[in-house]
């Protein structure tokens, strides 16, 4: 690998920006449109029938929705929150849908945010992760649900997907397909679409006036409108209301915390898990407004003009933002990717602002918020969380990188605890795990935030079971979801659906399940003891799944000396 390629090793890749976009970098980068293959029905899955009968219809506040059966889970696709958010309606809070007459018909999922296509990988990681981009639309405000019955009062999971505040989509990844939970583990399984990057986070209170005091927000006020159609609907589809879990990857687990110390949001949801991401450092609402000044004057409009702002096509609002960003924001640091610390000041860009109204805290940054104190969390990570596909640094180049940023000494000392950790891994392996230490870091750190609340139990888990597809990928972010979502088959490219990766899919998938029902992960043979920060005690879920006291602490540790 070339000096270039090592430098290139450091740089945010797509997913990379995931965790950092919650300290307000906002990145997105451009790509053309793929094939939707994960908005088509029964995708990837096991044979099974698909059926369209007339049982398949549901009441909701607005009107009835007609679904579909996809062999036995009634399905439900595409479901309005809110109104399209065009036009007038942009950076204003949610709107309630209009009531309509007859059936709706929800039969293939909703729109995706604008935003800039993935370019994120090479060929390799895109055949394991299986993305897909989907279609896009300001008529975004739309959920999906899975359920085995519409009648019954079962437990509720929500979830919000990845991308940090910027880019991504309920159905980006076939993991996110949530049948399979309804129909194994007797659950209702609901994800949500949702206003994203300028769309989503733009502070208009003094350009456009009082009417716009949420518009900085309106992303995350637009997963209260959800939590809240949920809480007056899912009765109907089966649902529990009193018994709802939210959880998120990445991006979505930022979503997660901040959600937890928001007070619109108390009393919608009841567990939570972070998963690979959360805690951000956003940034407060006097940078926000600079960022919105400077994004005027990048547009060259008056400093009123919401008008214009209102007609004016994303991509140009986009491209502002970007500029104006770079021109407040100091340079960034060489770091060690996705998983390094917040800095100690926020950074602005398109993602939540502590306007100190409706996000009155840096959610398990400063602290665990008092506010959601009562709430179970489950919070963890995965091995390979740094895995980009296309990087092959043999170990001089991986040391030469290593020590740019930590220095000499301790990239040899990291380098050797790795090595005697894990002697079966290869360098290439190892190298994409610096970023699993870092976010192991962030889960130890996170933790004992929500322990030292001294009230709902925290359970941590460490996910590092290997891919056998194609040598050396490891257990790359995202790569728990197949499994969670007990998505294997679906996921056969990155899982294999080998006998081994199945096992393990019904243990992850059953402990979700479990902890959405009673708020304790724990299942028949395999008992999940609560966080504590003297032994850090920690589900690994791999091929043999077992609590370990403190995983990677040798390693991790190293970094954080």
């Amino acid at each position: 690998m070339s000096n270039a390629d090592s430098q290139n090793h450091l740089k945010l890749n797509r997913r990379q920006a995931l965790l950092l976009s919650a300290a307000g970098l906002g990145a997105a980068l451009t790509g053309t449109a793929r094939a939707s293959d994960s908005t088509k029905t029964a995708a990837h899955q096991e044979p099974g029938t698909c059926s369209t009968p007339r049982s398949a219809v549901a009441n909701t506040q607005y009107g009835k929705v007609r679904g579909f059966l996809d062999d036995e889970v009634f399905t439900f696709k595409g479901i309005p929150y809110g109104q399209d958010t065009a036009g007038e309606n942009r950076w204003l809070p949610a709107k309630a849908p209009k009531p309509w007459d007859g059936e709706y018909p929800a039969l293939i999922y909703g729109a995706n945010c604008p935003q800039r296509l993935h370019d994120f990988t090479g060929i390799e990681q895109s055949f394991i992760q299986d993305w897909d981009d989907g279609y896009m639309s300001e008529n975004m405000l739309k959920l999906n649900i899975w359920t085995p019955g519409l009648t019954g009062k079962l437990p509720v999971l929500v979830y919000f997907h990845g991308g940090g505040f910027s880019f991504g989509s309920s159905y980006e990844l076939p993991s996110h397909e949530g049948a399979q939970m309804a129909r194994h583990h007797n659950v209702v399984q609901v994800s949500v679409n949702h206003r994203l990057n300028i769309l989503g986070f733009f502070d208009l209170s003094e350009i456009g006036g009082s009417a716009y005091a949420d518009s900085v927000n309106v992303g995350m006020t637009d997963l209260v409108a959800a939590l809240r159609w949920v809480r007056d609907n899912i009765a109907n589809f089966g649902g529990d209301p009193d018994k709802v879990m939210i959880y998120g990857q990445s991006g979505g687990g930022s979503k997660v915390t901040t959600l937890m110390g928001m007070p619109s949001a108390a009393g919608l949801f009841h567990r939570a898990s972070v998963q690979s991401g959360g805690g951000g450092n956003p940034p407060s609402a006097e940078q926000s407004r600079a960022l919105a000044k400077q994004i005027m004057v990048e547009l060259a409009l008056g400093p009123n003009d919401i008008g214009a702002l209102q007609k004016m096509e994303w991509a140009k609002l986009n491209a502002a933002a970007t500029a104006a960003a770079a021109k407040i924001n100091p340079p960034m640091q060489r770091g060690l990717g996705m998983g390094a610390p917040s800095g100690p000041t926020p950074r602005v860009g398109m993602g939540p602002t502590v306007d100190g109204r409706l996000i009155t805290m840096r959610s398990f940054f400063e602290a665990a918020p008092e506010i959601s104190k009562n709430v179970p969390m489950l919070i963890g990570s995965v091995s390979e969380e740094g895995n980009r596909m296309s990087s092959k640094p043999t170990e001089a180049e991986w040391h030469a990188t290593l020590a740019g940023v930590v220095g000499d000494a301790k990239a040899a000392a990291l380098i050797a605890a790795m090595k005697k950790a894990h002697p079966d891994k290869s360098i290439r392996t190892l190298s994409y795990g610096v970023s699993g230490l870092l976010v192991r870091n962030n889960v130890a750190r996170m933790a004992k935030m929500k322990w030292e609340l001294k009230a709902a139990p925290v359970f941590a888990y460490y996910f590092t079971w290997q891919s056998p597809m194609l040598e050396d990928a490891g257990a790359w972010h995202t790569a728990e979801l197949a499994f969670c979502f007990d998505n294997t088959k679906r996921c056969t490219q990155g899982t294999g659906n080998t006998p081994k990766a199945q096992a393990l899919a019904k243990k992850m998938a059953t402990a979700w399940a479990s902890f959405a029902r009673t708020g304790d992960p724990s299942q028949h043979g395999l008992t999940w003891t609560p966080f504590d920060p003297d032994r850090n005690p920690t589900m690994v879920f791999d091929d043999a799944c077992r609590m370990v006291d403190d995983p990677e602490a040798e390693p991790r540790k190293i970094l954080i000396s």
